[in-house]
């Protein structure tokens, strides 16, 4: 049993909870141990999720399964072009992957995308990430490719978008 939830400023610590817990197993085969403490600390910093939250420049929803927070998912328009929303965000505790959940929340930004009238979602995935299939299982294609400095470090990724 699972329910969705619109995150708030109480929820910052669990949600950097949960990142933490799923970006080692996750970007540990595909990027050095430094990389992913700084990013980490870079993306999920507590006043960086609380500005986030805060003035609504991403929306955060929580997943929780039997009232335990266990995954989260991030969106908001583009800031470049705001007719295309973008999930900045989706992170499923490792014990709870296979379990949908990843779907559940891409359907429920999808959903969010449709209400506020766009019919676009991109995202961001590493090109060496396991997860590019599991997007593609959704419904995502490559569109282009993108590299994006954060600090010293490059994020080597593929936007993928979705027509909804």
């Amino acid at each position: 049993m699972y329910t969705i939830r619109k995150a708030t400023l109480n929820d910052v610590e669990t949600i950097i909870d949960i990142a933490e817990k799923t970006w080692w197993p996750s970007y540990s085969p595909i990027l050095e141990k430094e990389q992913i403490s700084f990013m980490l600390g870079e993306i999920y910093s507590v006043a960086k999720i609380k500005l986030q939250i805060d003035n609504s420049s991403q929306i955060y929803l929580l997943l929780l399964e039997d009232e335990k927070p266990v995954a989260f998912a991030a969106y908001s328009p583009r800031e470049e072009n705001p007719e295309i929303y973008k999930l900045h965000k989706l992170y499923c505790l490792p014990e709870t992957q296979g379990k949908g959940y990843g779907k559940v929340l891409i359907n429920a930004v999808a959903h969010k995308t449709i209400e506020a009238g766009k019919h676009i979602l991109d995202l961001n995935v590493n090109r060496h990430n396991k997860a590019k299939s599991f997007y593609e299982k959704m419904g995502f294609e490559v569109a282009y490719e993108e590299d994006i400095a954060i600090g010293p470090y490059w994020m080597n990724d593929y936007v993928m978008r979705k027509e909804l």
